[in-house]
């Protein structure tokens, strides 16, 4: 795939303006791409789309095919009939620049509570789109919907506690259990059916202002989540949903005793039998969702870090080759030659570079990572390839400001110092310098997040790895976006030539020589 000279901007839906305590896919999401057209950007990104559980993160859903009911529009459902001016008088009061989930979680609930009574009522309306959204989702829908009523039934419990026959997917069981849940199933699918509804809808008006769609996949699923309970022969769990090896990275310098995830792994080998159905049946469902498709933590195709699943750290892992070579071949002679981008962060080895080169995926570079002693040179922009893409910083990091203030004040550090020699700038606006540095590299594609965009501080910060709770929770609003913004990255876009301007083919007559 080869992927045009361009430019765009990192803003997860939640962080979008809205009324409604999280920003959602009503009017705020056209009027960024608004922007993002004035702006002469061509690309989105955006992180997991999934519905998000414990700790709110968008990469722990609990499904890795569904939508997340928190960020559909209660304004567009307004406009559908589905929820009157009255249902919406009652807002809660919040932070236009953070996120109370434990408030805006149980609001977004009421209200699509409410929705769904009023579609009920006037169901023969939406039969024939409903009916036709269910039958093309079956594969997943239906198991997803039946977990999550059956979810809220056991009062949110993880399913490894249910009733024992549920946990077994007892043919029995399940069914008495889908006839008691059988409301609460449909309004599952139905969250579902508005969701698709409303994503599709602002992808197609992004695709009309030519702006392609980056969405994010996560290696690994949720412990909690529909795809391990209906699927647990494909996973490193029991039938009782015992773990029996999870996922994680090694100790380092930064970590000790590593990382424990906590996530099952694949049985590959069960996977390869039908030639990775599963994820075929991912890869195609989340492009029709976006247009590009970054994987994250990539190396884990190449090699993955195996704990035994009642190991207290991640200190007795091992490597574990991954099929992944087999895998993208399946997926690309199945989907033809898709968009995917690589995330090759971390412990990169030759052979996740070969497993990556192979299929030309583009990697990444991230600038916050390029300065200073002892830090990796592959980030210095002179030593890009055309085939990446740079980010100034990415959601695990502070906002760039916020970490080059930090750099300044570190007096045993010479990361500021090497940044400001290398740009050759010894002026105060550091973030824009960085950001003109990504636009002027030779990498195919710059993504900067709006956080950079708008050269916001430490408050800014999306996610701290590690620490529980308060994340995910920064938004902007509208009277942050200075007049001429746009101008500014308008100006960018144009004189770094993303995308690349025309050029004139000079044709010459020649004559065979004599």
């Amino acid at each position: 795939m080869k992927f045009e000279r361009s430019a765009g901007i990192l803003l997860h839906p939640t962080s979008l303006p809205s009324e409604y305590g999280i920003g959602d896919l009503g009017k705020d999401a056209f009027q960024f791409i608004d922007f993002l057209e004035k702006s002469g950007q061509k690309l989105w990104q955006v992180f997991p789309l999934g519905p998000t559980g414990y700790g709110d993160s968008p990469y722990q859903c609990f499904s890795a095919f569904a939508g997340n009911p928190n960020i559909i529009s209660p304004d567009k459902l307004r406009g559908e009939g589905l929820l009157s001016e009255n249902d919406l008088r009652n807002i809660p009061v919040h932070n236009p620049h953070q996120i109370d989930y434990g408030q805006i979680i149980e609001y977004k609930k009421s209200l699509l509570r409410k929705a769904f009574s009023n579609f009920k009522l006037n169901f023969i309306s939406f039969k024939n789109d409903f009916e036709s959204f269910c039958n093309e989702n079956s594969d997943w829908l239906d198991d997803f919907s039946f977990f999550m009523a059956a979810k809220d039934a056991h009062a949110g419990i993880v399913w490894k506690d249910w009733d024992k026959g549920l946990v077994r997917r007892d043919k029995k069981v399940m069914k008495d259990w889908e006839e008691r849940l059988s409301d609460d199933i449909l309004y599952h699918k139905f969250v579902q059916f508005v969701f698709f509804k409303q994503w599709y809808s602002v992808k197609e008006y992004a695709n009309s202002k030519g702006i392609k769609i980056i969405g994010d996949m996560p290696i690994f699923i949720a412990y909690d989540s529909a795809d391990l309970w209906s699927n647990k022969h494909l996973f490193t769990v029991d039938e009782n949903g015992k773990l029996e090896k999870v996922a994680g990275v090694p100790p380092d310098y930064f970590s000790p005793t590593g990382q424990l995830w906590g996530n099952p792994l694949y049985r590959w080998k069960e996977m390869e039998k039908d030639d990775f159905l599963w994820w075929r049946k991912r890869f195609s469902n989340l492009f029709k969702m976006v247009d590009i498709v970054r994987i994250d933590h990539f190396r884990g195709f190449e090699a993955y870090w195996e704990i035994p699943g009642d190991a207290p750290t991640a200190e007795t892992g091992r490597w574990v080759k991954a099929p992944g070579e087999k895998l993208f071949k399946s997926v690309l002679s199945h989907l033809g030659d898709v968009p995917i981008l690589a995330e090759d962060l971390g412990v990169i080895t030759p052979e996740v570079e070969a497993l990556r080169d192979k299929f030309n995926f583009p990697g990444m570079k991230i600038l916050q990572f390029a300065f200073g002693t002892g830090m990796e040179t592959k980030f210095l922009p002179h030593n890009y390839v055309q085939n990446c893409v740079v980010y100034t910083g990415s959601h695990d990091n502070d906002t760039t400001r916020a970490y080059f203030e930090k750099a300044k004040q570190d007096k045993s550090s010479d990361i500021y110092e090497h940044m400001q020699k290398y740009l050759n700038y010894y002026g105060d606006d550091v973030v824009y310098e960085l950001i003109r540095l990504a636009y002027a590299s030779v990498a195919n594609f710059v993504i900067i997040p709006m956080q950079d965009i708008l050269n916001l501080g430490g408050e800014a910060r999306m996610n701290f790895p590690g620490k529980l709770g308060g994340n995910w929770t920064w938004r902007f609003t509208w009277d942050q976006i200075g007049e001429n913004l746009h101008l500014k990255y308008l100006g960018l876009a144009k004189l770094y030539e993303r995308p690349p301007k025309p050029r004139k083919v000079e044709k010459i007559e020649t004559v065979e020589a004599e």
